[in-house]
């Protein structure tokens, strides 16, 4: 059996536990964040973190995790979640540095019907984490 990584680990009980302030220890400082909902990658440690926040309370509730594949410094969790009765089945890709700190979180969502109901709520989330509506291009 091979032996899940120190960061996946630590994502999983991040997850699990829905506490996106355990992410500060997670995340390098040049964290790229991409996102199937916005344009072009989120840099640093700071957006990755609302990011992440944002996705943790829309995706929490019912989020599991079904198969999970590993390499040196990278891995590729497949995951399902339930938004509103719609069944989104996606991956989440990490890629960390040699200190076990995420350098790469890229997320990718099916079908188009789930993702754009994950794009709704997660705008609301991200609006009521900020106090102003995120833009789908940046």
């Amino acid at each position: 059996m091979i032996t899940q990584p120190g960061p996946v680990r630590t994502w999983h009980d991040i997850a699990r536990a829905r506490d996106a302030s355990l992410l500060g220890e997670l995340l390098a400082d040049d964290v790229v964040f991409r996102s199937p909902a916005v344009f072009t990658p989120q840099h640093g440690r700071a957006k990755t973190t609302l990011y992440l926040t944002a996705a943790i309370a829309v995706l929490g509730p019912t989020l599991r995790y079904v198969d999970e594949w590993y390499a040196d410094s990278s891995a590729v969790l497949e995951f399902e979640a339930d938004l509103d009765g719609i069944v989104v089945h996606g991956v989440d890709m990490l890629r960390w540095d040699d200190t076990g700190r995420l350098t790469s979180f890229t997320v990718m969502v099916r079908p188009v019907k789930g993702l754009q109901q994950l794009m709704g709520m997660m705008s609301a989330e991200l609006t009521r984490l900020t106090g102003s509506t995120p833009r789908s291009d940046s």
